[in-house]
């Protein structure tokens, strides 16, 4: 008897490889393009897993819904799992996995972004919206002339060092978990160091507890003037309103921020025609020296392809017995 999966969130991109997988490995999948609620937990009765996008909190309202109906395994189509009540789902017998994918395309988009910030992508492209081709304010800097801190040298994080071999940058690093491959390219320092000695910071750590706001005002004090900071890993690493007041008082010279607290509902949606509450992402995005995208530095078809698969797969080395390594 095939295994009965329901897929929540599915996107057009996601659907060929998503019908592919199910059919190589015979699971019979309910796809469903609505992210997951109480409204749609209907969708999974009888089935053994389901497999979500990450733009919808699971916590323990649909948690016990999902166990009534007979689901025991949870994963997620995303690296980061911070939108699920992990805890609760263990306790109440739901086990749960992530999604994994080649730190490519999350890196070489990281390094894009440091490029648009110093070179004046932003105004350079809204300049020759009305022919204004003047070099005026458009003066940039070389990469290889910066010293560079990575925050997080995971395999993403280790990616983008490697990328920035070739621009010849000075590169430290941080992580409460060294990593003896890194060394031979980068320099481990202290957090405090980190935030002292770059002129570019980019963010490639987790949002956990100890991690959350750790772009702040006490930190921003500690930065250079005019610090160039990336974050394509995970918004709530930043206090907003902090990085407003850094912009405005010129102690942030850019901003490349793939992802910023408070996205969820808003990212990955056409909203053209809605009235969108969350004043600090739009007022953020104002400044001639912020580039901001929609959470999609993921978003290449190797990497799609690989997080759906691990979504099904998860799911079925979980009911197999079999080690499943992205396991939570």
């Amino acid at each position: 008897m095939a295994v009965k999966i329901c897929a929540f969130g599915v996107r057009d991109d996601e659907l060929d490889v998503l019908q592919q997988v199910c059919s190589e490995t015979g699971v019979d999948v309910t796809i469903i393009r609505e992210e997951p609620g109480l409204e749609y937990a209907g969708h999974a009765k009888g089935c053994m897993g389901v497999t979500v996008s990450g733009q919808t909190w699971i916590g323990k309202e649909l948690l016990d819904r999902y166990y009534e109906l007979g689901v025991r395994y949870l994963t997620t189509r995303t690296r980061g799992y911070n939108h699920i009540d992990v805890d609760y789902a263990r306790k109440i017998g739901i086990r749960c996995a992530f999604a994994t994918y080649p730190p490519n395309s999350v890196a070489e988009f990281t390094v894009m972004m440091m490029l648009m910030c110093l070179r004046q992508y932003k105004q350079s492209i809204w300049r020759g919206q009305v022919n204004d081709f003047a070099l005026s304010g458009l003066l940039g800097t070389d990469l290889g002339s910066l010293t560079v801190g990575v925050m997080g040298t995971g395999q993403i994080g280790f990616q983008v060092i490697r990328c920035l071999q070739g621009f010849g940058c000075k590169i430290l690093a941080y992580d409460p978990y060294e990593n003896d491959a890194v060394k031979p390219y980068a320099e481990y320092v202290s957090m405090d160091e980190l935030f002292q000695r770059s002129d570019l910071l980019t963010l490639h750590l987790p949002y956990l507890p100890d991690t959350y706001h750790m772009i702040n005002e006490e930190s921003l004090k500690k930065m250079r003037d005019g610090v160039v900071i990336i974050n394509c890993a995970r918004g709530e690493l930043a206090d907003t309103e902090s990085l407003i007041q850094g912009v405005e008082s010129g102690k942030i010279g850019a901003l490349g921020l793939d992802t910023v607290e408070g996205e969820n509902g808003i990212v990955h949606g056409d909203h053209r025609i809605d009235i969108l509450a969350n004043r600090n992402i739009f007022y953020l995005r104002q400044f001639r020296n912020v580039v901001m995208t929609p959470h999609m530095a993921f978003f290449t078809q190797t990497s799609v392809d690989s997080m759906v698969k691990c979504g099904i797969r998860d799911i079925l080395a979980m009911e197999a017995g079999e080690k499943c390594w992205d396991e939570i």
